[in-house]
């Protein structure tokens, strides 16, 4: 099942008989806090990056669920029951009332937690200030968002001494686990979590990939021909059944993220299988000429090991169609833009790409999605 099947026979498909596509995108137009539809349904909605928005329901047991399977986490990081309680939190984010992080964190309010919560598109300046007055021990957000917060920290202007890091929403990339712990000497523990179903996997104190909640979902890489992937190789995407969610029910349904299963089990005692790779969505490899005739394709991990490594707050590629631009951020005095360009084409030949003309531009900010996600993947005006 993908979005666009969801999306096209929603009423369809939701138990509810009563429920109305219209009225879903009426409540969500007007949604400001924790607004239930018609006093029962939490509604997530996707920002439609890919192409087209989706719309998912819950209802109170199963959105108890949604928060449960968050909680779990943060046990399976090492938290004790009661670990929260009275610590500063401060989480950088998105602000959109539809968005499932917002909608999580409106839930979970209460004075027994302290929580500040910032939203990822504010400027640089005013989220060092908030932070700084606000000194969280316990600090989540995106890795872009923590990245730029990281860099502030190992500039001298940030600071803080958080106990803990979460990230989610976006690719954790092994530099910026470095950077973490350099700012501030500790771990990073990632999230891989989804509008569709709440968090699917979680690290341990290990470290050595992320837990499935195979008891709330199944998970299935799979090739493009909908073929199972074996552990350790990556699948072209992801399929997931949600066993909790009776509302709407999801299964097969697909998700565009390539994923790789470990192919040996945890240190830890968990019995639940280990994703050890995510590398985003499959929308965002970019297709080249190839020298040898047709096209090859340049996964995004190969720009994040490249791009990681500048001293700049942010990045962005851009594709066009006869050239690379590559925007930045941030950047450190004395930096040259020419060691890019230069790593780039030794990369995309070894690729076996055609080389375009590479283009590097420094902007004042990089542009955020709905959701205040990095947008580090662009496509404009492609044959």
């Amino acid at each position: 099942m993908t979005k666009s099947m969801l999306m096209d026979h929603f009423e369809d498909l939701v138990t509810d008989r009563s429920i109305r596509l219209a009225d879903i995108e009426a409540h969500l137009a007007t949604l400001r806090g924790n607004e239930r539809f018609r006093n029962r349904y939490w509604v997530n909605a996707t920002s439609g990056s890919t192409g087209k928005r989706g719309f998912f329901l819950f209802n109170p047991r199963e959105w108890a669920s949604v928060i449960a399977c968050f909680g779990r986490s943060n046990l399976w990081a090492g938290f004790e029951r009661g670990m929260f309680y009275r610590k500063r939190i401060a989480t950088v984010a998105s602000s959109v009332p539809w968005h499932m992080s917002y909608r999580l964190l409106e839930s979970l309010e209460n004075p027994w937690v302290p929580l500040l919560r910032l939203d990822a598109g504010e400027p640089v300046a005013s989220l060092v200030k908030a932070l700084d007055k606000w000194k969280p021990l316990i600090l989540a957000g995106y890795p872009s968002s923590l990245r730029i917060l990281a860099k502030e920290q190992l500039a001298g202007r940030l600071h803080i001494h958080p106990e803990r890091l979460y990230t989610g929403g976006e690719v954790l990339s092994r530099e910026m686990r470095h950077l973490a712990f350099e700012a501030w000497g500790v771990r990073i523990f990632d999230q891989y979590g989804t509008t569709e179903a709440g968090n699917l996997a979680s690290e341990c104190e290990h470290h050595r990939g992320l837990h499935i909640n195979e008891d709330l979902v199944i998970v299935e890489p799979v090739d493009e021909a909908y073929r199972p992937v074996p552990p350790g190789h990556y699948g072209e995407k992801l399929l997931i059944t949600v066993l909790f969610n009776y509302t709407q029910p999801l299964i097969r349904y697909e998700l565009s993220d390539r994923v790789r299963l470990a192919s040996s089990p945890c240190s830890c005692s968990m019995p639940y299988a280990l994703i050890d790779g995510i590398e985003g969505r499959t929308e965002e490899v970019l297709e080249f000429p190839a020298r040898s005739g047709g096209t090859v394709s340049i996964h995004p991990l190969v720009f994040d090991q490249i791009l990681d490594t500048v001293p700049a707050e942010q990045w962005q590629v851009v594709q066009e169609r006869n050239r690379l631009v590559v925007l930045l951020s941030g950047v450190r005095e004395g930096f040259q833009d020419q060691t890019i360009t230069e790593s780039l084409r030794r990369e995309l030949e070894t690729q076996g790409a055609v080389e375009p003309m590479i283009e590097v531009n420094r902007v004042s900010t990089i542009p955020r999605g709905l959701t205040g996600k990095a947008l580090i993947f662009k496509r404009r005006g492609q044959p």
